[in-house]
């Protein structure tokens, strides 16, 4: 089989396909944001000038506490999606990850994919991606380096998604050691690790012993957006009634329940899954998370109308936010995470 025909970059193609539809959402599970709602502040002082979302991620300043989450990479169409997707990220001065690295270990046909992103966007941070399957594996640890220094990464994230690859034609199912390795790893590396989900979330048990082991960012990954088991499904047979299709934690409990951590731990802790808006970009927020994060809607967007759809995507739902944080008295978003939000049955 030749290098640029390989499993891995024909499986990254048609994740890219399947993607850019709403085929691959989840059908009855949600995110859990809609059982929200804010607090009204009817004496609100807030100055909304004034409302500034800089902060820090991995060092580095950046204007919004955003990330376009890991995407692609390994496949000739990633090229152009990362290319633009860097241009948009560089533009908003904001976070990118890459897509998973692991096609990179394989050959060298298809680097330029990945390159492409710190090319465009020399300042921002960016997230390298290897699988949990590939580091439970590992006997040493060059190839992770190895990957960060090919995308001159600022960190390096750890993809766990057992449910996708328990559905993938091809997948991976063995992750004995993987804990270890990751302490090990997080050691090793000349950059933090973090960990992600890629759909079925993180509970908070989950959470406590990946930062025992070192981990320096938890990104929830939740239920209630793209469902990465269905993506497989569809991939394998099509069959949309299997069970395992909203197989996952909802992202809003995700959010809510790793948030208690941070009273013993010093981690940062990312909103995804299923964040579509500005409202629930500012539900995950209200709920502890220090970053928020989306893939899917980004894709779409950035097919539909280029980079400059993906940043007036991006700014408009800061624009709610800020709006939101002023109806409820949040001067910082600090101060929003302090009580701002409830149950709607509170209500009731």
């Amino acid at each position: 089989m030749k290098n640029n025909d390989s499993v891995t970059s024909k499986r990254k193609k048609e994740h890219i396909e399947l993607c850019l539809t709403d085929d691959v959402a989840f059908k009855n599970k949600t995110s859990g944001f809609e059982k929200y709602d804010f607090l009204h502040y009817a004496i609100t002082e807030v100055d909304i000038t004034k409302i500034n979302f800089e902060t820090k991620f991995l060092k580095k300043k950046i204007n919004y506490p955003f990330l376009i989450s890991c995407m692609t990479g390994g496949v000739e169409a990633a090229e152009s999606i990362n290319a633009r997707l860097s241009v948009a990220a560089n533009e908003l001065n904001i976070a990118l990850g890459v897509g998973s690295q692991r096609q990179a270990l394989e050959n060298k046909s298809f680097h330029h994919t990945y390159k492409v992103i710190r090319e465009n966007a020399p300042r921002i941070p960016i997230l390298g991606n290897i699988g949990a399957a590939q580091v439970a594996e590992m006997k040493s640890f060059e190839n992770v380096q190895y990957l960060v220094d090919l995308v001159e990464a600022d960190g390096m994230v750890i993809h766990i998604n057992p449910a996708q690859e328990l559905m993938q034609p091809e997948g991976d199912t063995l992750q004995e050691g993987l804990l270890k390795n990751i302490k090990k790893l997080v050691k090793y590396l000349s950059v933090p690790v973090l960990v992600k989900e890629v759909g079925s979330g993180i509970s908070k048990e989950a959470a406590e012993k990946l930062l025992d082991a070192g981990v320096n960012g938890i990104d929830v990954a939740g239920a209630g957006g793209t469902s990465w088991a269905g993506v497989e499904i569809l991939r394998n047979d099509g069959n949309s009634s299997n069970e395992f299709w909203d197989w996952g934690l909802p992202t809003s409990y995700c959010i809510k329940e790793i948030y208690r951590l941070k009273k013993k731990y010093k981690f940062t802790l990312i909103g995804s899954g299923g964040i579509n808006s500005g409202v629930e970009a500012a539900k995950a927020f209200a709920l502890g998370a220090d970053l928020v994060a989306s893939a899917r809607i980004i894709l779409q967007e950035l097919s539909k109308n280029g980079a400059e759809g993906v940043i007036k995507l991006i700014t408009g739902w800061f624009d709610t936010i800020r709006k939101i944080m002023y109806l409820t008295g949040s001067g910082s978003l600090q101060e929003f995470r302090k009580n701002k939000i409830v149950k709607k049955e509170t209500f009731y």
